[in-house]
C-alpha cells in the first residue's frame, strides 16, 4: 500500500525540502571538485579522507555535542589532506595511505565504542541523517560547500594544467605542492559538507559516481560538470521519494542516503552499458562485413 503524498507534497514537507535542498547543493559542488578528482585520478585518496575524518566527527561529537561536529571533521580532514598529499608527493604508495585511512578509521571506531548509545551513534555517523537535516546544518553545508568550490574555482587554470600536463606545469614555475594542497583541502571540506548529511560511507559516492558516469556519457569538457550535477539531483529526487514511499506506505525504515547511492551506482552502470553498447555494435558489425567480403 504506498502512500496518499503526491511528489509536490512530499517535498513540500520540510524535512523533504530541506533533505532535498543538501542534495542539491552537496551535487553542485561535488561537480565542480570532483571534476579534478577524476582527471588527477584521486579517488582513492578520497576515499582516505572520507575514513580519516571519522575519528574528527567523534571527537568533535564528545567535546561539544552536535555543535562539535563540523569543527571536529574540518580539522580532521585539513590534516588527513595534508598528510595525504605529502605521501604522494614524496612517492607514498596506496599502501601507505591506506595503512594511514585504515588506522584513522579504526580509532574512530574504537573512540565512539566508549561511549554510551555507541552503536547508535556509530551508524549515524556511518550512514548519515539526511531527513534530520536541521537548518542550522544546512546553512553550514552550504557555507563549506561554496569555500570547496571557491578554493577550486580561485585555481582552476593551474588546476587544469597540473591535471592535463603534470610535467609542463613545474617546467613552467608553478608550485605543484600548493596546487595538490588547494585541491586536498577543497575535496576535504566537501567530505566534511557531505558527511553530516549522507555519512561517511555515503559521501565518496557523491563525489566520484556522478563524474564517471558523465564521462562515460560525454567527451565534451563543457558538458562533464552539468551532467556530474543533473546525476546526483536526479538521484536525490527519486531516492527521497522511493524512501518516503517505503517508510510511510509499508513501515520499513529505510536509509535514504543508502537509496541514493544505490541510484547513482545504477545510473552509472547505465552510463557504461550506454559506452559499451555501441561498441559491441561497431564491432559486431565490422566483423559481420568481413564475414561478407572474406573468400
Amino acid at each position: 500500500m504506498g502512500s496518499d503524498f503526491g511528489l509536490l507534497e512530499v517535498f513540500a514537507l520540510p524535512f523533504m525540502w530541506r533533505a532535498l535542498l543538501t542534495v542539491a547543493v552537496l551535487a553542485g559542488a561535488a561537480g565542480v571538485v570532483g571534476l579534478f578528482v577524476s582527471f588527477r585520478e584521486l579517488e582513492f585518496v578520497s576515499d582516505g579522507l572520507v575514513h580519516a575524518v571519522f575519528p574528527g566527527l567523534v571527537v568533535g561529537a564528545t567535546l561539544g555535542g552536535t555543535a562539535g561536529l563540523l569543527p571536529g571533521a574540518v580539522l580532521a580532514a585539513v590534516a588527513a589532506a595534508v598528510l595525504f598529499t605529502v605521501l604522494e608527493r614524496r612517492g607514498g604508495s596506496d599502501a601507505a595511505i591506506a595503512v594511514v585511512l585504515t588506522g584513522l578509521f579504526s580509532l574512530g571506531v574504537v573512540l565512539v565504542s566508549r561511549q554510551e548509545g555507541y552503536v547508535f551513534q556509530l551508524q549515524e555517523l556511518l550512514f548519515g541523517r539526511l531527513l534530520t537535516v536541521t537548518e542550522a546544518q544546512l546553512w553550514q553545508i552550504v557555507v563549506v560547500a561554496i569555500v570547496a568550490v571557491a578554493i577550486v574555482g580561485f585555481g582552476w587554470r593551474a588546476q587544469l594544467f597540473r591535471a592535463f600536463d603534470p610535467a609542463g606545469f613545474a617546467a613552467a614555475g608553478f608550485r605543484p605542492l600548493a596546487t595538490d594542497l588547494m585541491l586536498g583541502i577543497a575535496v576535504a571540506l566537501l567530505v566534511v559538507a557531505g558527511v553530516q548529511a549522507l555519512g561517511v560511507l555515503m559521501v565518496i559516492a557523491l563525489l566520484t559516481v556522478p563524474m564517471a558516469a558523465a564521462r562515460l556519457v560525454s567527451r565534451r569538457f563543457a558538458l562533464l560538470i552539468p551532467i556530474a550535477v543533473l546525476v546526483p539531483l536526479f538521484a536525490g529526487a527519486l531516492g527521497l521519494r522511493l524512501s518516503f514511499e517505503w517508510s510511510v506506505g509499508t513501515g520499513a525504515t529505510v536509509s535514504p542516503g543508502a537509496v541514493v547511492v544505490l541510484i547513482l551506482v545504477g545510473l552509472y552502470a547505465l552510463a557504461a552499458a550506454f559506452r559499451l553498447v555501441p561498441a559491441v555494435i561497431r564491432g559486431a558489425t565490422v566483423g559481420g562485413r568481413a564475414g561478407i567480403g572474406a573468400p
